[in-house]
């Protein structure tokens, strides 16, 4: 069995539900949700003249899925704000699109259960294709408002300069 390489006695893996959003050097309050990060590579297949029945394949365009963040609605104008400088229809002729700075690196950061950084990624040119501010409203739910970014990305990468943090362990208190 793999055993980390830190803590040789933890034998459970991360759990999803520490993380943190960062862009424009600050953390984005409120995200409770990340879609996967996905990538696929396609095949390319060929073969030579002489040789019908055998295939070759070699690695041909690779594409990033999208990557949706989701987050209960507050007053914090983050979210909009990103996705007016993609397309602001009310900002006038010829500035409804801020072509300098639509685009945003983003870092996601996962976190043990202690609150320790264990794992990061690096999210480079994301820009918003769609962006929610509100859901249906329902008088009769029992529910949170949410609002949805969908960010178009052109490539991911772990950080590899976060390493597994020295786990501390609990001592009872002395009685």
């Amino acid at each position: 069995m793999a055993t980390f390489t830190v803590n040789s006695t933890r034998l459970d893996p991360y759990k999803n539900f520490k993380f943190r959003v960062k862009w424009d050097g600050r953390y984005v309050a409120g995200v409770s949700k990340v879609s996967a990060l996905k990538k696929k590579t396609e095949v390319v297949e060929h073969r030579e003249g002489g040789d019908p029945s055998l295939k070759h394949r070699s690695p041909g365009l690779t594409s990033y899925e999208a990557v949706t963040l989701e987050r209960g609605v507050t007053h914090d104008v983050a979210f909009e704000q990103w996705a007016n400088k993609v397309w602001n229809y009310g900002a006038g002729l010829g500035k409804e699109s801020a072509l300098k700075d639509f685009r945003k690196d983003l870092i996601l950061e996962l976190y043990n259960e202690a609150g320790q950084l264990v794992i990061a990624y690096k999210l480079f040119r994301c820009w918003v294709s769609e962006f929610q501010s509100l859901p249906e409203l329902d008088a009769n739910a029992n529910a949170i408002a949410i609002q949805t970014l969908k960010l178009e990305i052109e490539g991911w990468e772990r950080d590899y300069d976060v390493t597994e943090p020295t786990e501390a362990t609990f001592t009872e208190p002395a009685t």
